[in-house]
């Protein structure tokens, strides 16, 4: 019998408040991520999108409310907010690979530091994950010598090397060439049918309307609309989406 109703969210946001200054970036978010189910964050630039992805793992702290991961409260530091860092991969827009050590270095590094994995292992566990995404012939090679999308697809790889219970994106394509984006969506796509738990801030309408089970839409730092894809794109409920909708999709 599956325990899975059971189980707390992968992630749980309870009235969540965020201020930069004056700017209110996030207004009394609520929100819930089942295990296993993939959350597209769609929305204007400046709807606040990228800061709740940040503040899932902690980068932004918040004003008040509380955000769990899978049924524990988000650390304030320290070694448990390390520990927390482990289970919540983040791959970002820039590609943050460092540049003096080898695609398989920085696949193996985290994992031999944070969770005091062997070299050997580290190393069996990078080759894998580099062939998951495509890339297992450029392990010896320099993030400069990899185009755009093979240097994301190390990202990813990276990332989960930690072995994750979550993967959170923030714009992960917007970085790249248009005819890299697809390889980095097929390897996201590929993650969601295995069941990862993800939260995807992104402008890849296709992707949120193939792989997610969720399509969050905010703007001015609210949640405005939480509906599976297909009802979401072709019946928006608020002016602002219809509006955003109106926009993205006749370009």
């Amino acid at each position: 019998m599956s325990t899975a109703t059971s189980a707390p969210p992968m992630i749980k946001a309870t009235a969540v408040n965020k201020y930069f200054g004056d700017l209110h970036v996030l207004r009394d978010i609520n929100l819930e991520v089942p295990r296993g189910q993939v959350v597209v964050v769609l929305g204007p630039s400046g709807s606040g999108k990228s800061t709740l992805c940040r503040a899932i793992n902690r980068l932004e702290p918040i004003n008040d409310g509380a955000i769990e991961i899978d049924g524990k409260p988000l650390p304030e530091e320290g070694k448990t907010l390390a520990a927390l860092r482990a289970d919540v991969g983040m791959v970002f827009q820039q590609f943050n690979l460092f540049a003096h050590k080898t695609i398989l270095e920085n696949v193996t590094l985290a994992p031999r530091k944070v969770r005091k994995i062997n070299a050997e292992e580290a190393r069996k566990t990078a080759m894998e994950l580099l062939d998951r995404v495509g890339i297992a012939n450029q392990s010896e090679k320099y993030p400069a010598q990899l185009s755009g999308g093979q240097q994301q697809r190390a990202a990813i790889a990276r990332a989960l090397a930690m072995r994750p219970k979550v993967m959170l994106f923030d714009e992960p394509t917007s970085a790249l060439d248009p005819e890299m984006v697809q390889e980095v969506l097929d390897t996201m796509t590929g993650l969601a049918e295995e069941g990862m738990t993800m939260l995807v801030v992104t402008h890849e309408m296709g992707f949120a309307r193939r792989a997610a089970h969720r399509v969050i839409f905010m703007s001015d730092g609210e949640i405005v609309e939480d509906e599976a894809p297909e009802a979401f794109f072709t019946k928006p409920k608020s002016e602002r989406a219809k509006d955003f909708l109106g926009k993205i999709l006749t370009h």
